[in-house]
């Protein structure tokens, strides 16, 4: 059932591939914010595997995360997603995540349920009007 206090969890190892060089998102080699942000959009979509039906998925609308601590590569960082508000089709988390040194960031990450088909549909119908 879905509502408040569904969790899930997503963790990646820091590699040359997921840092900020690499990514093109800075000029060091730690791990990039924007993987940070796609490991908590994994985390909420973990929470969420056993609850929607295989007709539906979600689909990322806003993020609002600090990323409060570099993690060089070689470390783990585990991202945790909370389940905080439920208002008909939006989907609010309370994100974190840690690496083996403490918390590296936290913040909110909102989804939305949508129908796979219709949502495809539309995708489609976009591009065949270019």
């Amino acid at each position: 059932m879905l509502k408040p206090g569904i969790c899930g969890e997503a963790a990646m190892v820091v590699d040359e591939k997921n840092t900020a060089i690499e990514v093109g998102s800075g000029s060091v080699p730690v791990f990039a914010t924007p993987m940070l942000v796609a490991l908590m959009e994994k985390a909420a979509i973990n929470a969420l595997k056993e609850v929607i039906s295989e007709e539906q998925t979600t689909v990322g609308t806003k993020v609002d995360i600090a990323h409060t601590a570099a993690t060089p590569t070689g470390m783990t960082v585990t991202a945790r997603a909370e389940l905080s508000e439920v208002d008909g089709r939006r989907l609010v988390f309370n994100v974190s995540a840690v690496d083996e040194g403490g918390p590296i960031g936290q913040g909110a990450h909102e989804r939305f349920i949508v129908d796979v088909a219709k949502f495809m549909a539309k995708v489609e119908q976009k591009k065949a009007a270019i």
